[in-house]
């Protein structure tokens, strides 16, 4: 299923995408789209009973805003230098165990809202990601496969990052991570039913209309259910919480100078197989 939410920022309402491309009303059997859902397997199955059925309302699309497809998102957990061609290109050694750092929920937008370049930013950088979302509660996993198998579904996220604040001004990456607007996420959480493979999905992006980032989800150094496993040794994760799986080679970071970081008016589209298309014109904030 492609599940997300639609109106308003704040007040947004549940909707399903139907493989005709009509937009469904779930308002009616759900209240939203969150970790509660997501972790009780009833309610997801009267959302495909009544899907197949024919019995959701559509909605007129027409102006309707897309809000981020999760509501209530608990944590953010994000994996550093996760594909080997970005590695490559920021001249990094390959990480032997998988980096860690956060986002605050709060920084999470739709996919199509304005992103804010910081006051004070000279190096505002793109990065395409596949997102996961957990759909049962995961402590202590013992394979790989277990990480999969607590996977609710996948979205597109963009982790848009300031590289000075992140690299240059001391400290953790955090300062260049949690700026407002930072983690544009959708326009759908696509149930993990319909990825049957997360190490086969292309990811692209663009600036002002020219490719980017061409990247594959095959060139992750840790793959989804080992990232899963992995970050499940060292906390718990939550329905509801989301994991930001690296980005690969083509960042504003990796370019020769100078370097073509983002300004205010500039378009950012991105997109993952399967999981949709975001855009985004930046502004200042």
């Amino acid at each position: 299923m492609k599940l997300l939410r639609v109106g308003t920022a704040g007040r947004e309402r549940p909707a399903l995408l139907d493989p005709d491309g009509t937009l469904r009303d779930l308002s009616g059997l759900v209240t939203d789209i969150d970790g509660t859902l997501l972790a009780d397997e009833d309610a997801l199955g009267r959302i495909r009973s009544a899907a197949e059925a024919g019995d959701l309302p559509a909605l007129d699309a027409t102006g309707l805003r897309t809000g981020p497809p999760l509501a209530r998102i608990g944590k953010i957990v994000c994996i550093g230098l996760n594909y080997h061609d970005h590695a490559r290109e920021t001249g990094a050694e390959p990480p032997s165990e998988p980096v860690i750092f956060f986002k605050a929920p709060d920084t999470v937008v739709g996919p199509d809202d304005t992103v804010l370049v910081p006051r004070g930013s000279l190096k505002t950088d793109w990065e395409v990601e596949l997102a996961v979302v957990i759909g049962r509660t995961a402590r202590y996993l013992e394979s790989a496969e277990d990480g999969l198998a607590h996977v609710a579904g996948y979205a597109v996220a963009h982790d848009v990052s300031e590289r000075a604040f992140q690299i240059e001004r001391g400290g953790t990456w955090d300062k260049g991570k949690n700026c407002e607007t930072f983690n544009p996420l959708g326009p759908w959480l696509v149930t993990a039913d319909e990825v049957p493979d997360p190490q086969n999905l292309s990811l692209r992006l663009w600036v002002n209309g020219e490719l980017k980032q061409d990247g594959t989800t095959a060139e992750q150094i840790f793959p989804v259910g080992e990232v899963v496993r992995y970050v499940s040794r060292f906390m718990t994760l939550y329905p509801g919480d989301v994991i930001n799986t690296g980005t690969p080679a083509g960042v504003a970071m990796g370019h020769p100078e100078p370097k073509p970081y983002l300004r205010a008016g500039d378009v950012v589209e991105l997109e993952v197989t399967g999981l949709g298309r975001q855009r985004q014109v930046l502004a200042q904030a």
